[in-house]
């Protein structure tokens, strides 16, 4: 049976820090490992920082999205966030996690960390034209973290389910 854990989301470290993750052997650590990459991952999404969450993708990433489609590769997922969600300056959309729901799964093998799933819901909020922010709606989501040379980045993302805000 898998063990499943849930620990809030961190909150957002100011400084962005290396995604490496020293001695990994400790299931509790790379949990918390994974959950502060996501929090900085969604920090660098929501400021529309494209620099900073570059480096959170492998190159090879694989986005799927249930109304939006498939976008494959890192540098055509960059672009459609940058150029669908950053560029218009009367239009800002923020995503946040429900961490209640937000769980990680550590991914072994021979007793050796290779990967994580990060799963759960998030809610997305818009502000348009300096109004007031509005939930726009909910969804799930899913996310597979694979390490390559020492460093933790999102092969697979899945975001589906969306619906109107409950």
């Amino acid at each position: 049976m898998t063990k499943r854990y849930f620990i809030p989301t961190l909150l957002v470290i100011a400084a962005l820090q290396s995604n490496q993750l020293a001695g990994q052997s400790d299931e509790k650590t790379l949990i918390r490992f994974i959950f502060e990459q996501d929090s900085l991952f969604w920090h660098a999404y929501n400021t529309c920082d494209d620099q900073a969450y570059r480096r959170f993708f492998t190159a090879d990433v694989e986005f799927y999205h249930d109304k939006g489609g498939i976008t494959l590769g890192a540098d055509n997922l960059i672009a459609s966030i940058r150029d669908n969600l950053c560029r218009n300056p009367n239009f800002k959309l923020r995503r946040a996690a429900v961490p209640e729901t937000v769980q990680v799964y550590p991914l072994a093998k021979d007793g050796q960390f290779y990967g994580a799933i990060i799963s759960g819901e998030h809610m997305f909020f818009v502000t348009e034209n300096g109004k007031p922010e509005y939930q726009s709606g909910v969804a799930r989501f899913n996310q597979l973290w694979l390490k390559e040379d020492d460093t933790w980045r999102m092969a697979r993302i899945l975001s589906y389910d969306h619906q109107a805000p409950r």
